[in-house]
């Protein structure tokens, strides 16, 4: 580990973090409180994806949709008008929206082919905003001044590594420049996520083969044609299967760094108490 004890970690001029888990187990939440306290840098992987790396694919989804109606069309062949994504730290719902779900296009759903596209350039974009990370680090210190970095991912991260393998170029990357940061969510934490997505579905990254899978279950299942598959139910029905996916995923990337709860995360009021956590984090590691 980047630290190999907490008095290591308690005394290093210049501390660099990555935290990683199931979405909703409190990745902002830390991130947030970090930046809020003045001497971390926050550098959010979904925030560099949708400024960087999709940019151009959401801004020109954006705009053949305007294409469709004459009155934009004219505005946008005219340069009269500019269409963009507004992607802030608090606001990522231009990627989700550009990823969409697959279904039936009467009800916003994309043909397979189309979401299985735009499910490969994510995963292209987040292996290269994962790879930025280092040198993020670097930046924040040369440029900003700031002591202390947190890389702050998305929960598909453990999709696109092998981290039981020693060897995994990505793993080893993150791990050299950052102290790789476990939130682990119990199955109260699990059954509170499955019923916050079931009110509200939103779009996710998949690994290929487990995307290929579950539709294909799901075709067989319930009998739907591709094109008549209710996009918000697919999706439902994927997302618990999903976590049980990642679960084993996240804990083999356990070993190449510290693990907290989420409840440990939701009790962190400053950025002390993010210190002493991660050193008693290191402690039990």
């Amino acid at each position: 580990m980047l630290y190999s004890t907490s008095s290591a970690w308690r005394s290093a001029q210049h501390r660099s973090v990555l935290v990683y888990g199931m979405s909703g187990l409190g990745k902002t939440h830390m991130s947030n409180l970090l930046r809020a306290s003045g001497s971390w840098f926050h550098y959010s992987i979904d925030y560099r994806i949708g400024t960087r790396y999709m940019g151009e694919y959401i801004a020109d989804n954006a705009k053949a949709e305007a294409m469709k109606v004459p009155f934009l069309r004219d505005l946008l062949m005219s340069d009269s008008i500019y269409i963009g994504s507004n992607i802030t730290f608090d606001n990522l719902s231009p990627v989700a929206t550009y990823l969409g779900k697959p279904g039936n296009p009467d009800q916003g759903g994309l043909p397979m082919e189309e979401y299985a596209r735009r499910q490969e350039q994510f995963r292209l974009a987040e292996i290269a905003a994962l790879r930025d990370t280092a040198r993020f680090a670097r930046r924040a210190e040369a440029l900003y001044g700031y002591p202390n970095f947190i890389c702050d991912t998305g929960g598909s991260i453990c999709e696109w590594v092998d981290p039981e393998n020693d060897d995994d170029p990505l793993m080893r990357e993150l791990s050299e420049s950052c102290l790789m940061i476990w939130i682990r969510g119990d199955d109260a934490h699990t059954e509170e996520l499955v019923r916050r997505f079931d009110r509200a579905p939103k779009p996710m990254a998949y690994q290929p083969e487990f995307l290929l899978r579950c539709w294909q279950e799901y075709l067989k299942e319930t009998g739907s044609a591709e094109d008549a598959v209710d996009p918000d139910a697919f999706v439902r029905w994927t997302y618990a299967r999903a976590l049980a996916h990642r679960q084993p995923r996240y804990e083999a990337m356990a070993r190449w760094g510290v693990t907290v709860t989420a409840d440990e995360v939701a009790a962190l009021a400053s950025d002390q108490d993010f210190e002493d956590l991660i050193a008693r984090a290191i402690d039990r590691a």
